[in-house]
């Protein structure tokens, strides 16, 4: 339906980064995020850190350091880190618990203990039921409510599949120096996110235009207060890595510089890949445990053997 590659530079990025999550991968405690967002002067440093209780100020200072020497870190590789995000949008329906996307069967998972007095939910559950058999689906291009009566792309109809990698130019950049090396991975794994914010934006505003009015201030995209939902292969709702395959022949990864494992990692590490849901209703969960008897079905659908799902959803069983 619609498919677009898009380049960022890390100074566009560096806004959408989530500083929560980058200090929780160096064990920070997130009340200290704020260090990010204050003015580079040391008079300002000194009185965000004194702003603390004084048996925290200390942690206060090594999150400080942190987001000033990763802050300084950005800028200077500038120029060095390449950042490609893309999406496609396809036209969509359900079938029980399998997704179609454009032809393709996506086979999902089905909660199996949800919370109390809430229904069991899939993925598929967000997505228009398909009246078509299965074996017309791929013939199916101008299935009815794709676009919406201001000719938009109907949020019940349509799914989008994205995906964000960077890259370094220089594979050895900082690797003399180990303490930069290693903020340069972490932040690289944060501006792939970052990526992701900024093209799950566009699609929404813009490319499939489901909310073309939204305004919200960047706290709160980060903290998901936009329609819709994004879960990427390997969250709750997407445990098997393996679907990446499938969503491989839909969105080409190589496109944004992403080669899979045989077990479907991807590389470079600081990449993501998942799937855009539009739906109001939609809203992310966890499929948990699941038993043997939706193993056997899962198996069947993915037309794998269950020795191999088993190996995939290990962490489901």
């Amino acid at each position: 339906m619609k498919q677009e590659l898009i380049s960022y530079r890390v100074s566009q990025l560096v806004p959408y980064i989530n500083w929560i999550y980058y200090l929780h991968a160096w064990g920070i405690s997130p009340r200290f995020a704020g260090a990010a967002s204050v003015h580079g002067c040391p008079a300002c440093r000194s009185a965000w850190v004194h702003s603390f209780p004084e048996e925290q100020q200390s942690q206060a200072e090594e999150a400080m350091k942190l987001c000033c020497d990763s802050l300084a870190l950005l800028r200077e590789v500038e120029g060095q880190v390449e950042v490609k995000a893309a999406f496609r949008l396809c036209r969509a329906g359900s079938q029980g618990d399998d997704l179609w996307l454009d032809g393709v069967r996506i086979p999902l998972l089905r909660q199996q203990s949800p919370r109390s007095g809430e229904p069991c939910l899939c993925l598929s559950d967000f997505v228009r039921p398909l009246s078509s058999t299965a074996a017309d689906i791929s013939n199916a291009a101008d299935d009815a409510g794709v676009v919406d009566d201001a000719g938009r792309f109907d949020v019940a109809s349509t799914v989008g599949i994205f995906a964000t990698s960077v890259h370094c130019t220089h594979e050895e950049l900082f690797r003399a120096d180990p303490y930069r090396h290693l903020l340069l991975q972490t932040l690289t794994d944060r501006l792939a996110e970052a990526a992701v914010e900024c093209i799950h934006r566009y699609v929404r505003r813009s490319a499939w235009g489901y909310a073309p009015d939204e305004e919200l201030p960047i706290p709160d995209l980060l903290n998901e207060k936009f329609q819709g939902i994004r879960p990427a292969v390997g969250y709750p709702s997407l445990p098997d890595q393996s679907v990446i395959f499938l969503f491989n022949q839909l969105l080409p990864l190589h496109e944004v510089g992403i080669t899979l494992t045989e077990s479907g990692a991807m590389h470079p590490h600081a990449s993501t890949c998942g799937l855009m849901f539009g739906h109001p209703a939609s809203r992310y969960f966890s499929v948990g445990k699941i038993d043997e008897e939706q193993l056997r079905d899962y198996a069947h659908r993915r037309g794998l053997p269950e020795a191999v799902m088993r190996r995939f959803l290990s962490a489901n069983l």
